[in-house]
């Protein structure tokens, strides 16, 4: 009973849009930047609404309530704010989280609701849970920031084009990063907004490729191994060996599926001109929990830090305070991913993995030791994946089940095997996926190493970018002959 995702059809992995909607895009684009700023404005909101309305047509007229009521009620709680009337900003404020979370509420969580009283009174509720709206989670979590901040007085730029825009922009608009206004909206009011420029181009065509690489060649490749185990979790036969390849391959699907996605949406946004914030810093590279959600779509991480940590009281409250607003924020970071008690216990294990690792780095500073960077990094792995299972399973049962076998804890029982998989090319696609992650450097940090090139060196990276086109074109026409995988993310 819980939210019923609804299909997108416009796919970044997929040729309609990179054959055809992108280019009649960006064509468009430079041709109406050369007269006027306004009208490149208008003309991305438009295609952004055509974008949603290929995903989820029947709900566009949804996401224009959402954006309607949102943009005129932060323009009431500005006005509210520049008069001093605290009672006003405070009703206008609550009106518009409320509105918000009741449309998150009803679609994303209404069957959840259902199915957990339904379990705990021992009785059926008629209840049909809704279709849920693509991207509701990322244009929700969106406006809700732009609210506060105007209840607040932070909001500057009052155009209903460029706010449109802002919350549509198709790049980021179902499956995130999660935008902010200070970020994007003086991005759209510079003058000379959509003149797209060569290095522009060729550089979000070279991220673009690089997050289309990510998905299909390594995300989509890691898939083959977790559908199986995670589907046979209770499945007597199930090894512990088999039950580590779905726990790892999921591992690296995840990330090079989501990380594929911003990679492509900030790729698609820098031919525009624009530029979308980091969502991801090599985080398995990390050697603690709390460094690991610092790298960890990090849009989310900073808007749960701004926008429920810090008014909770964050740290301004003593210590045992401080850790149960931490505890709390990841738990409801965990319910923002999905309606499922699963996500709440994944929500509440890093909870539990951050504040514990506050507590050691101060017990630790008092002892004056340290652990060494690898074990920290081993530690914060094996705590890592084994959260990802309670993520990916279908149900806390099927989740123990995983673990349990994992550890060795629920042997296989019966003759035979669970997985008809190969164990060699499994691995073997877990090592590769593992060599990109930890060995090689991540998206910013080449953008980092380019930026400070020399011109030879520019002028060999424009030969390059001819090439990355090249091969994104063949990567498109290999994966157009097989089955295409929406990203995780959608879901959410």
């Amino acid at each position: 009973m819980g939210a019923r995702q609804n299909p997108c059809y416009m796919l970044f992995n997929s040729l309609v849009f990179v054959a055809v909607f992108l280019p009649l895009v960006l064509a468009a684009l430079a041709l109406l930047a050369r007269w006027t700023a306004p009208g490149a404005v208008a003309w991305l909101g438009l295609a952004s609404l055509v974008f949603y309305s290929v995903c989820a047509f029947e709900y566009l007229p949804l996401l224009m309530v959402s954006v309607g009521v949102n943009y005129l009620l932060g323009m009431r709680l500005a006005d509210a704010h520049a008069r001093s009337s605290k009672a006003a900003t405070r009703w206008l404020l609550v009106t518009a989280l409320g509105f918000n979370l009741t449309l998150l509420a009803y679609y994303k969580y209404a069957g959840f609701a259902a199915a957990t009283a339904q379990a705990w009174l021992g009785q059926p509720i008629a209840f049909a849970a809704p279709l849920l709206p693509v991207g509701i989670s990322f244009f929700t979590f969106t406006q809700i920031a732009f609210v506060v901040d105007a209840s607040r007085g932070r909001i500057a730029d009052r155009g209903f084009a460029r706010y449109l825009l802002f919350v549509t922009y198709f790049p980021h608009l179902i499956a995130g990063p999660i935008l902010h206004h200070a970020v994007m909206l003086p991005q759209f009011a510079v003058r000379g907004f959509g003149r797209i420029g060569a290095r522009d181009l060729q550089a979000g065509l070279a991220i673009f490729a690089v997050g289309l690489a990510k998905k299909v060649l390594l995300a989509d490749q890691a898939a083959e191994f977790v559908g199986p185990v995670f589907d046979g979790a209770a499945d007597p036969r199930l090894t512990p060996q088999d039950a580590w390849i779905g726990a790892l391959a999921y591992t690296f699907q995840i990330y090079f599926d989501f990380s594929g996605y911003s990679d492509m949406a900030i790729g698609l946004a820098r031919m525009m001109g624009v530029t979308l914030p980091e969502n991801f810093r090599s985080p398995y590279k990390s050697s603690n929990i709390i460094e690991f959600w610092r790298c960890w779509h990090i849009s989310l991480s900073n808007f749960l830090r701004d926008y429920l940590y810090v008014p909770l009281g964050g740290n301004r409250k003593g210590v045992a305070r401080r850790y149960g607003n931490l505890f709390i924020t990841m738990l409801l970071g965990g319910l923002w991913h999905g309606a499922s008690w699963t996500f709440v216990l994944w929500g509440g294990l890093h909870g539990a993995f951050v504040v514990i690792n506050h507590g050691w780095h101060h017990l630790s500073r008092r002892m004056g030791y340290a652990l060494p960077s690898p074990i920290g990094w081993l530690l914060t792995m094996l705590a890592v994946v084994g959260a990802w299972v309670f993520f990916r399973a279908s149900s806390t049962e099927a989740a123990a089940a995983l673990l349990r076998c994992m550890v060795g804890l629920q042997p296989a029982l019966e003759a035979g095997r669970a997985v008809g998989f190969d164990t060699l090319r499994a691995w073997s696609t877990i090592a590769c996926c593992a060599a990109v992650a930890l060995a090689l450097p991540n998206t910013w940090q080449w953008r980092e190493r380019l930026a400070g090139a020399s011109a030879r060196s520019r002028v060999l990276w424009l030969g390059l970018g001819a090439l990355v086109a090249l091969t994104l074109l063949l990567v498109l026409m290999a994966e157009s002959a097989v089955s295409r995988s929406a990203f995780i993310y959608f879901n959410f």
